[in-house]
Parts: C-alpha cells; sequence; structure tokens
C-alpha cells in the first residue's frame, strides 16, 4: 500500500525541472557564539511555460532546498511563449538594484544568459533568447528582476482580445513592420 502511495508522488516530482540557484551559509549571533545555517534560493518549472522561485532558510542544506522547492511549487506563474521555445516580445525588468534586459532570438541562437538568468529560462523551457543583466549581480535580484520582466511577457492572443481585433492583425502588425520597411525601401529605389 505504502508503495502505491509513493510512486504516482516520485512521478509528480520528476515533471519539474529543479535548479538550485545559490546556497548561502548565514550565522546568528548568540550568547555563546555564532549559529550557522543555510540559505536556498531554488527556480522550479515544467519546461512548458511555467516557472517559479523559491527561498529559505534551515539548519542544514537539504532541508533548506527541500522549503525552497516547496515555495517555489507554490508561487509558480504562467509565461506565454512563441512557439514554446522564445519570448514573444523585448522586455525589461527590474528588481531593487538589479535590472534585466531580455530579447527575441531566432532559432538556434541557444540561451545566451547570465548563471541565475539560465536557470530561469532552463526551467521556464525558453530555448532561445538573449539577455543582459546590468546593476546588481546578486543571484536574488537577478532571478526576480527576470520573473518581474516575464509577468510583462504578452502574447498575441492577449494583446487582441484585450484590443477587440483579430490574432491575425496583431501578429501581421508585428512582422508587417519588418515587411512594411523593407517594401517602403523597395519602393524608393524604383521611384529612383
Amino acid at each position: 500500500m505504502a508503495k502505491e502511495q509513493r510512486q504516482p508522488r516520485e512521478k509528480e516530482e520528476s515533471e519539474f525541472i529543479e535548479k538550485l540557484v545559490a546556497v548561502n551559509r548565514v550565522a546568528k549571533v548568540v550568547k555563546g557564539g555564532r549559529r550557522f545555517g543555510f540559505a536556498a534560493l531554488v527556480v522550479i518549472g515544467d519546461g512548458r511555460g511555467r516557472v517559479g522561485t523559491g527561498h529559505a532558510k534551515s539548519k542544514e542544506v537539504p532541508d533548506a532546498v527541500k522549503k525552497a522547492t516547496d515555495q517555489a511549487k507554490r508561487n509558480m506563474i504562467r509565461i506565454p511563449l512563441r512557439d514554446g521555445r522564445t519570448l514573444h516580445h523585448d522586455v525589461k525588468g527590474v528588481f531593487g538594484a538589479g535590472k534585466v534586459t531580455m530579447r527575441t532570438a531566432p532559432m538556434g541562437t541557444g540561451i545566451i544568459a547570465g548563471g541565475p538568468m539560465r536557470a530561469v529560462f532552463e526551467c521556464l523551457g525558453v530555448q532561445d533568447v538573449v539577455a543582459k543583466v546590468t546593476g546588481s549581480n546578486n543571484p536574488y535580484n537577478m532571478v526576480n528582476a527576470t520573473l518581474e520582466a516575464l509577468k510583462f511577457m504578452q502574447s498575441p492572443r492577449q494583446v487582441a482580445s484585450r484590443r477587440g481585433k483579430k490574432i491575425a492583425d496583431v501578429v501581421a502588425q508585428r512582422e508587417g513592420t519588418k515587411a512594411g520597411d523593407a517594401s517602403a525601401e523597395a519602393s524608393e529605389s524604383n521611384e529612383e
């Protein structure tokens, strides 16, 4: 009976991608000296557009990681992805002194990003992205700034429903600006 209960739980845990971003040793000063503990920062995702982060402290590293993982599962958010591999549009995020800039990338680019941001993208399921961190390189600020930026990500479906247009009109405008510039240049060269 106990084995039957454990199998679904193991299967549930295996569906998430879990990345340990940072472990810090923290000290509490007491009368007799210092008491050491550990703080863990964990990013978790399903690889299909859901990601969450958590940080927790404990006397031992495994306990801190488990608590942080549980917190990350509770804090998961869904992010719309373009073709399931990149972002829909360029976006910037700020958290504390950490500032991040993320740009869409063509297929085959890969993840060009720093350590904590790379963990977020791998858990999220993003395959092609170019990202830059300015300001603080504190892993907590980097991860939170990345998630703040991703919260502003909007799919063409969301934009179309908000504006009362068809999805094709929104996508045509996005790709039409590039095509429109090329056709305008071609017509100018024909006039000369």
